[in-house]
């Protein structure tokens, strides 16, 4: 704190632009600059009075990389345009054949998706399906009458009655007439009678 507390006074007492950068031995960073100037300012200035470029060798890195990233597009760039059957004038034969088996390996893959989907769908339409046809055979069981328990049965009338005669002369060729009676002969001694039933 003491080197920057004088730091403040040379900028105070003296109108001074200072500017003070400091790491600690653990690499904690500390800074110090003048309020009238900034730390980039201060380097420019450092830079015209000594003849120093800080800058150059860093910016000779930079260029040196963004120039090799360049390089890897262009090949990426030919790469794809080679994949799809352009710009192969100036290839060997062997780079044309093993063009040819990099196409050859990427087809197979794609052909492998194609048919792991294919193959996941058709089992999923699969369940479905088989889901489909159980709710359908319960509903056909439902609807014959196995889910349930009946206590009486269906006779046919063979005689019709006079308003079933009458319904068939009419064209009504739906109307059928049923007598509904006991399965249990005993019934017929507690009292429950025969019962007509028409359906039209």
């Amino acid at each position: 704190g003491g080197i920057f507390k004088k730091a403040n006074e040379l900028t105070v007492l003296c109108d001074a632009q200072v500017s003070l950068i400091m790491f600690s031995s653990t690499g904690k960073f500390s800074e110090y600059c003048s309020p009238s100037t900034t730390t980039k300012q201060i380097y420019d200035k450092y830079q015209e009075a000594s003849g120093i470029n800080l800058w150059s060798s860093h910016y000779e890195k930079m260029q040196i990389l963004l120039n090799k990233l360049k390089d890897d597009n262009n090949k990426l760039r030919k790469e794809i345009r080679q994949r799809i059957g352009e710009d192969l004038s100036g290839l060997e034969v062997e780079e044309l054949r093993g063009l040819e088996q990099n196409l050859e390996c990427s087809l197979k893959v794609v052909r492998d998706k194609k048919y792991q989907v294919i193959t996941s769908q058709t089992e999923t339409k699969k369940k479905k399906v088989k889901s489909l046809v159980q709710i359908h055979k319960e509903l056909g069981c439902a609807l014959a009458g196995k889910d349930a328990i009946c206590d009486y049965g269906l006779a046919y009338n063979e005689t019709l009655d006079y308003k079933s005669a009458l319904g068939l002369a009419n064209d009504a060729s739906h109307i059928f007439a049923f007598r509904i009676q006991p399965c249990q002969p005993n019934l017929h001694n507690a009292g429950y009678g025969i019962h007509d039933l028409r359906l039209a």
